[in-house]
């Protein structure tokens, strides 16, 4: 979606800071701006920047933060305004200081939102997407099988396919690229990332089941001018990554992101004749604009990119040039080529407080060519999506319209093993949402759509979230809503070609391979609740959320010999609860914890049963501490992260001989991971960091490693880290 960019004369933006001795420029999140002796008011983001509907008649403008002075402005002209807040004090009395937080949660949204600025991801190594949310424990990160290292997240106890995962909010990962997609996004071109649990907005689809990511992109207009980012890992890692910004004029600002990685050592840490980790090359580049007229109230952004990426695992003596797609020895490869272009318009009536529209299209073309053993797929994914917003108010400002219409068009051409699949899916949708503000203590945000697809028929997509405010510093906040999509059975799971498995699709009927699509509604309940504690501030969230399938496209690995994708007959369920602490210690110390519980089941053709390789426990914690900002910029960055996950279950392996048996369940696994990160200056610093300190291997993560082509091979039962301790150390400069 695009935002509502109110950039005329009917809004007036600015940023709201904390007034500090050491004059930093910490901005002021969650603080209370609104116009005098009216109901017109908004909430600063996670930096402190804010945009608030502006008319002649409002001249006054009250800025308030809790501890802080109350402060209100004269305003003449809808010009953009810096203010600093004074912390309260007197002579009796503690100055009270406040650091900008890296990761924050609104008290306000209807929607339960979690926003990861960059600082936060500078925490870790985030190389890419994929690696973003190590620090933070709504997503969890694993392995998805035992050779291509290609991480996978899951939401609410839920993989990926059921996330709508968007950059700028235009979907992105899907279709083709959901598997390796969100490595193919490096972490340095990413400003922040926006977390929502549960069914998100009708604006941006239907597909979104479990939630929905959303990466903000680096602005050419606000990024460094000059940006290096250098890392090399002791797994034989190494990126760069440049980013150069020039503004044109005043209007026009452009971007060059350049990122490029490499991985050309072969690792064997385990003994078992396969490589840790894969042979890998990535070039990634893309050309960013940006227009910004503010007298008419215009914004675009237009980006094109070009990516191509390759990958050799398998076994350490495979060469590809004498071994592919023979039992010479057993190996890999995966390319891939993706060039995609999108753009983005917004125009705001400078005559009509609230209106404005926006505009989203976006084409991609995705071509991977890629074997497993003898298993060959290749798939090519053309994409068309676009989307126009309107947006308005009804009556004042506490009630606010969106409506519009989205297109989107998909033609698939896939070679599975030795069979072709050919399908073009296009679909044609309105929708309508209305959301009530009240600010102080109520919001609703309730969106319908109905959408006409070519194999999925018409049908409607509601969404309802809503927030509750009963007393200071609370929010309860509940959410419904259904999910619709069609599964991309082969793409979304590529790890069953590095298995000896046969691949069986029950066909049912259905348009798609045989398959109906998948249906679910997704409900939720959290409680959001800040204090002081021992005079530094903390919070606890509480949320609990269930997604219940009508139909979901089983992919059964009960039978160890096979591979069956079928639909579902019975009940699919995963609820998810978490309960997360944070705390200010003291001053720029932060503690984050959290304690997660899934239950998640399916109904397969042997019985209803735990989803394999889900842990039903898992705890999280998080300690960063930063030393002061000294004169010259110096400042010293400690980070520290701690995973443990509970026991995991395999999928039956009774009738495998009994050397290729497996237990029920795995062993419980607990990782460290740590930063160290020293600032020289605003334009230099040098990070030091290690993942998986603790050096925890599977054993024996790849079952008939020693008869890579016999009935029993299988890279897909990985339940925790492969390749043991990992060192890091890169350096990152910038020319503002």
């Amino acid at each position: 979606m695009l935002p509502c960019i109110a950039i005329g004369q009917d809004q007036l933006q600015g940023t709201i800071l904390e007034a500090n001795d050491e004059n930093e420029p910490i901005g002021l999140a969650g603080a209370n701006v609104y116009w005098l002796n009216t109901t017109v008011g908004a909430v600063t983001d996670i930096d402190g920047n804010f945009k608030i509907s502006y008319k002649t008649d409002y001249t006054k403008l009250v800025v308030s933060y809790v501890g802080f002075t109350t402060d209100t402005i004269a305003i003449s002209e809808p010009k953009f305004i810096k203010h600093w807040l004074s912390p309260v004090s007197n002579l009796d009395e503690v100055v009270l200081k406040s650091r900008k937080q890296a990761t924050s949660k609104s008290y306000l949204q209807a929607a339960n939102v979690l926003t990861v600025s960059s600082e936060e991801l500078l925490k870790a190594a985030c190389c890419n997407l994929s690696e973003s949310f190590e620090t933070n424990p709504s997503i969890d990160v694993n392995f998805a099988d035992a050779v291509t290292g290609t991480r996978q997240i899951k939401m609410l106890g839920l993989t990926s396919p059921y996330i709508l995962i968007a950059t700028e909010n235009i979907p992105a990962i899907r279709g083709a690229s959901q598997a390796y997609g969100l490595s193919f996004i490096p972490g340095t071109w990413v400003e922040s990332i926006q977390i929502t649990k549960g069914a998100g907005s009708v604006v941006n689809g239907f597909e979104s089941i479990a939630g929905q990511i959303n990466a903000e992109l680096q602005k050419p207009m606000t990024d460094a001018r000059v940006f290096v980012n250098a890392y090399g890992a002791a797994n034989g890692r190494y990126e760069l990554n440049t980013h150069l910004n020039t503004a044109l004029n005043d209007r026009w600002s452009t971007g060059l992101y350049l990122h490029g990685n490499m991985r050309d050592k072969k690792f064997d840490n385990n003994d078992d004749g396969f490589l840790d980790m894969p042979l890998a090359k990535q070039i990634n580049v893309m050309n960013r604009w940006q227009y910004t007229n503010l007298e008419k109230g215009i914004v675009s952004f237009t980006n094109i990119r070009y990516l191509n990426d390759n990958k050799q695992t398998g076994q350490t003596i495979f060469n590809p040039d004498t071994d592919k797609l023979t039992t010479n020895a057993w190996g890999s490869e995966i390319d891939t080529r993706r060039l995609e272009a999108t753009t983005k318009f917004g125009y705001v009536n400078p005559e009509i407080p609230y209106q404005s529209i926006g505009a989203q299209v976006a084409y991609s073309n995705h071509k991977q060519e890629s074997y497993f053993g003898l298993n060959t797929y290749n798939i090519t994914h053309n994409s068309i999506y676009a989307n126009a917003i309107y947006n308005s108010i009804i009556s004042d400002s506490r009630h606010k319209i969106k409506t519009g219409i989205s297109f989107t068009y998909d033609k698939y051409e896939e070679l599975v093993v030795d069979s072709e699949y050919e399908r073009a899916e296009n679909s044609v949708g309105a929708f309508f949402e209305y959301a009530f503000d009240n600010v102080d203590d109520l919001n609703v945000t309730a969106g319908i759509r109905i959408d006409r697809h070519n194999l999925l028929g018409t049908f409607i997509t509601p969404r309802l979230h809503a927030r509750y405010t009963p007393w200071e510093k609370s929010a309860i906040r509940g959410s419904i809503g259904r999910g619709k999509r069609s599964a991309n059975i082969f793409t979304e799971n590529q790890k069953m070609f590095a298995t000896s498995r046969r691949i069986n699709v029950l066909n049912s009927g259905g348009k798609i391979y045989g398959l109906d699509p998948e249906i679910a509604w997704n409900y939720g309940v959290s409680f959001l609740q800040g204090f002081n504690l021992f005079d530094r501030k903390a919070d606890i969230t509480l949320d609990f959320y269930r997604t219940n399938f009508e139909n979901q496209i089983v992919v059964d690995y009960e039978n160890p010999t096979e591979v069956n994708f079928y639909n579902l007959n019975g009940k699919s369920y995963a609820n998810s609860f978490q309960a997360e602490f944070n705390y200010n210690v003291f001053e720029n110390l932060d503690l984050r914890m959290a304690y997660k519980i899934y239950d998640v089941k399916t109904q397969y053709q042997s019985g209803e049963l735990e989803k394999a390789l889900t842990p039903k426990y898992r705890i999280f914690a998080n300690v960063s501490y930063e030393t002061k900002v000294k004169e010259n910029g110096g400042q010293w960055k400690f980070d520290t992260t701690y995973n443990w996950i509970s026991e995991q279950r395999f999928t039956n392996t009774s009738s495998n001989p009994i050397q290729y048996q497996l237990p029920e369940y795995s062993p419980t696994v607990a990782t460290l991971n740590a930063q160290v990160t020293k600032v020289f200056s605003p334009k230099f610093e040098l990070y030091l960091g290690a993942e998986n300190l603790t050096n925890v291997k599977q054993d024996n993560p790849i079952l008939a490693s020693d008869d890579p082509f016999g009935a029993n091979f299988d890279t897909t039962f990985v339940y925790g880290p492969i390749f043991g301790a990992s060192y890091y150390a890169g350096l990152r400069f910038r020319i503002e």
